[in-house]
């Protein structure tokens, strides 16, 4: 397949798993995430990777270098490389997102149904 095409709001809607992997090239990856209410992401730091996230539904907190942002759906928080980071659902509803990760971060086709599931 040349490129990928999607309705990336829709498929964030309609996303439940905490973690899937839609596309990956070499440079760049397309990633969908469900936070479930007083779920995070866990406080990381890509050393290499820059990061785009878009907030489509839900509030909550994202955290970098210890400063709190506040975000909500419409929201796009920029992660430079080497920023620790953190996004966190403070609503009562499931956080919907989308992310992209440059160069990729995971390997193509990830599926996280849970949070608890990235520990195994």
């Amino acid at each position: 397949m040349t490129g990928y095409v999607i309705n990336i709001e829709e498929k964030s809607l309609q996303n439940s798993y905490f973690r899937e992997v839609l596309f990956t090239t070499d440079k760049s990856q397309l990633v969908v995430m469900a936070l479930k209410p007083g779920e995070d992401i866990g406080m990381e730091v890509h050393p290499e990777h820059d990061q785009f996230i878009r907030i489509e539904a839900g509030k909550g907190k994202a955290i970098m270098n210890g400063e709190e942002h506040e975000i909500a759906d419409g929201s796009a928080i920029v992660v430079p490389a080497g920023t620790q980071h953190n996004i966190i659902n403070t609503s009562e509803a499931v956080m919907k997102l989308y992310t992209i990760y440059t160069p990729p971060e995971h390997k193509q086709g990830t599926i996280h149904k849970t949070k608890e599931e990235v520990k195994e």
